[in-house]
């Protein structure tokens, strides 16, 4: 029987939990008894600019409503700012028991427009903070046999139907992400630290949306994420898509049969017109093509 996740006695780390989903994830796992550690630089939605106050006022929120929070501002673009906010946050409470990584941004930005530092700030944020954040917190969870860890993708980058255009380093950036959460789930699994990713849906300010929305509200996703974030959930490597209330879990798995790579039980081809012959084959998401 699965059990009940509770968090009482744990401190979490939420990044970009001033507002929209992040303060949602902190607001629910606060509810369950979390300390919960809420950062955010507080940038506009373009990622620029930095403004304490948001996270001061989203905690002083928290606790009007009886949460033990406490604010965190510090940049999390480069390893050291991301060392300094989780020893940091272990001061608090003298541990770190969860980790959500939800700070990042939308830029569009067409490919004949991309920019590197447009690139590298997306990737900094949204890929590399995330693996410098757990190389921080990684001996302390180690050394007490525990810790789960959250990070963020997006089906924006996961499914073709989805993409959108001008979101090269976005869908390059959560994609990143997945392999980081792939590799770390595995390097945890024997010391106790369940690693997972979260796909969200919801109408925040990144979709130029003030206020409470009507459908897709960030409170829908938090359960989910409050579920990977708990002693609930035992097992790590999956992506959590979490939209509207409801929630699927999903992973690459390789087919039946394969023996990797020298056997991938596949179409056999011994050149291109041969691959160019088979290709329906090839290309078809039918089992039974193959």
């Amino acid at each position: 029987m699965m059990k009940e996740p509770n968090f009482k006695g744990q401190a979490v780390l939420v990044t970009g939990a001033g507002r929209g989903l992040g303060f949602a994830y902190a607001r629910n796992i606060g509810q369950l008894g979390a300390t919960v550690l809420l950062h955010d630089v507080g940038a506009e939605s373009d990622g620029r600019g930095r403004d304490g106050k948001v996270a001061e006022t989203a905690t002083a929120a928290l606790r009007a409503e009886g949460i033990d929070a406490h604010p965190f501002a510090g940049a999390i673009d480069t390893p050291d700012g991301c060392r300094a906010l989780v020893y940091d946050c272990i001061a608090v409470r003298g541990r770190l028991d969860a980790l959500i990584h939800n700070a990042g941004w939308v830029a569009y930005e067409r490919v004949e427009d991309l920019k590197e530092p447009s690139f590298d700030h997306m990737m900094a944020v949204t890929a590399k903070a995330p693996l410098w954040l757990v190389q921080a917190a990684w001996p302390g969870m180690r050394d007490a046999g525990y810790g789960r860890i959250v990070i963020t993708t997006s089906c924006r980058a996961l499914y073709p139907q989805y993409v959108q255009k001008g979101l090269t380093s976005y869908a390059a950036a959560k994609m990143a992400a997945v392999g980081v959460v792939n590799v770390l789930a595995d390097e945890g699994a024997e010391h106790g630290i369940v690693v997972n990713a979260v796909s969200p849906v919801a109408k925040t300010r990144m979709w130029g949306v003030e206020g409470e929305p009507e459908d897709l509200k960030p409170s829908a996703v938090a359960p989910g994420v409050a579920f990977l974030a708990s002693n609930a959930c035992t097992e790590g490597g999956w992506v959590l898509r979490a939209a509207n209330g409801q929630f699927h879990a999903t992973r690459a798995v390789e087919a039946e049969g394969v023996d990797y790579p020298r056997n991938l039980s596949a179409v056999a081809a011994d050149s291109p017109g041969a691959v160019a012959a088979a290709w329906d084959k090839i290309a078809s998401a039918a089992p039974e093509a193959r």
